[in-house]
Formats: C-alpha cells, structure tokens, sequence
C-alpha cells in the first residue's frame, strides 16, 4: 500500500489574501514590511502592532541580518582552511598571528589612552572641586559677605 503526502505549497490562485500579501510583502523586502507596519499604525494601531508582532514572531526583521552572519562565519572558516601549498599555509599562518598580536596590543593601547583620559578628567573633577571648597572656606571671602 502507497501513501501519498503533499508537500508542495499551494499555488498561489489557492492561497488567501493573507497568504498574498505576506509573499507580496517578502517579495518586495524589509522596508516593505515596516512600511506595511507604520501605515497599520496611522490607519487603526491594532493593525500596525500585529504586524510588529507578527514581524518580530516570525523573525521578518532580523532574517537578513542572520544570513550575513552565517556568510562571515562560513567565510573566516574558508580562511583558517589549508590550500595544501605548505609554504603559502606557514605564510598565512604566520601574517594571521601577526595580525592579532597588532590587533591586541591596539586593543590594549586604546585601553591605556582611554585610562590615562579618565584619569585626567577625574584629576580636572577633583582640582574644580577642591577650588570650590577652598572659596567657600576662604575666611577673606566669608568676611565680606558679612
């Protein structure tokens, strides 16, 4: 006995509007989307937030950006990959740890101007802050305001 199972999605003369619209919609793209969500909010808002709902659901806004992901993923995965030239892959090797030890020490010089920066901008903090208590405690200025 044979069973038989559909798998292929309806055609689009069998598909409802909603089915119509949401290809419609994916067809043109993201900003079609956001468009269709900001006009639900100017029109009557219930509309505009099940489209926000129904957007961030069903992952709509953030599908591109997965994509790219998983392109840079795949990519720094061809990059650490051998090529089988022996000579190229010690080259290679050798240029990538070079690069994050310069990638490294810069993070750490970033690091060490933007101490040195809050550092000073703490020493100006507590010198304004000293001369304020010092006018106030000075017995000259108190005396005239008397």
């Amino acid at each position: 006995m044979t069973t038989y199972t559909d798998t292929a999605p309806p055609p689009i003369s069998e598909q409802g509007w909603f089915s119509k619209s949401e290809s419609w919609l994916d067809s043109k793209g993201k900003g079609a989307w956001i468009a269709a969500m900001v006009l639900g909010f100017v029109f009557f808002w219930p509309i505009g937030l099940a489209l926000l709902f129904y957007m961030t659901w069903s992952k709509k806004m953030f599908a591109s950006s997965c994509r790219n992901m998983s392109r840079r993923k795949s990519w720094s995965r061809h990059a650490m990959s051998s090529t089988g030239n022996s000579a190229f892959d010690a080259y290679k090797e050798d240029t990538l740890r070079r690069l994050e030890q310069e990638q490294s020490d810069f993070e750490s010089f970033l690091q060490r101007l933007r101490d040195a920066k809050d550092k000073a901008e703490f020493d100006d903090f507590m010198d304004d802050r000293a001369k304020v208590a010092g006018t106030e405690t000075d017995p000259v200025n108190s005396s005239k305001d008397t």
